[in-house]
């Protein structure tokens, strides 16, 4: 059995520090790379790359919003053109700065809001997808179990990996929790692995309600601004080699 665990990574900005990206580019399998927009900035870009390349990480664009302020997580509307303008943009700007180390991005994943409305928007969903595409169809669209992203994927023809979080919490029709409220996280290192698991063991989203929404699970994402990350990602990485999984990147996971 495979699987993947990916953090999303390069969040820190000009001297402001976001995350131990150092020692979490050490736990996980695949890192997706701020791009500017909610967070990061060129010399972070660079600096996540290299050390995704060292440390034999594949490499993903995290696009989202223009909302440095609100780290990407507060909702924009946009025009089809404009959000397939931004997409471009950004996993664009990831791609030359991964070719100039001898690297190559593999994945794309919408960050933050972007994410959230695409999943419950088809047509913002297919917007994305059909960007992604036009970009490379090569390119794997990692996208949240369950949601209108990963259908329009599908239906787009792009590779899909589907996801699941080690640190969130699900609502009974798929979606997060949202952070407003106060059980919307899953704290703790030991509980992030066991709420992995218990996904896992049941085949599907397991939403606070006890509900369980049947789905393949590609992937598992810890996010790499929770203070938790590193102890979070390693529980569940050694939860999972445990369970007698063995950890790989997208691409080779996809490839199989």
């Amino acid at each position: 059995m495979q699987i993947n665990l990916n953090a999303d990574m390069g969040e820190s900005f000009g001297p402001w520090p976001m995350g131990d990206d150092a020692s979490l580019i050490r736990v996980i399998n695949s890192a997706n790379v701020a791009c500017g927009f909610h967070a990061g900035d060129p010399m972070h870009m660079v600096a996540t790359v290299k050390s995704a390349i060292t440390n034999g990480v594949s490499i993903g664009a995290h696009p989202a919003f223009q909302d440095l302020q609100g780290f990407g997580r507060r909702p924009v509307k946009l025009s089809d053109a404009e959000l397939t303008a931004i997409v471009t943009y950004q996993v664009g700007a990831l791609q030359a700065i991964a070719h100039a180390q001898g690297g190559a991005v593999t994945h794309v994943k919408p960050h933050g809001a972007m994410s959230n409305m695409a999943c419950a928007d088809d047509a913002m969903a297919t917007t994305i997808a059909r960007a992604v595409k036009a970009i490379d169809p090569q390119l794997i669209l990692l996208a949240p179990a369950c949601s209108a992203l990963a259908r329009a994927g599908e239906a787009a023809g792009l590779q899909v990996a589907i996801e699941v979080f080690a640190d969130r919490a699900y609502q009974a029709d798929g979606q997060l929790v949202p952070r407003s409220q106060p059980h919307a996280m899953v704290h703790g290192a030991e509980a992030s692995a066991a709420h992995v698991l218990r996904m896992l063991d049941a085949g599907g989203l397991v939403a606070h309600t006890g509900a369980v929404l049947p789905t393949p699970i590609h992937s598992i994402c810890v996010h790499g601004d929770n203070p938790e990350a590193v102890a979070s990602a390693a529980a569940v990485r050694d939860a999972l080699r445990t369970r007698g999984y063995a950890l790989v990147a997208i691409d080779q996971l996809l490839a199989t």
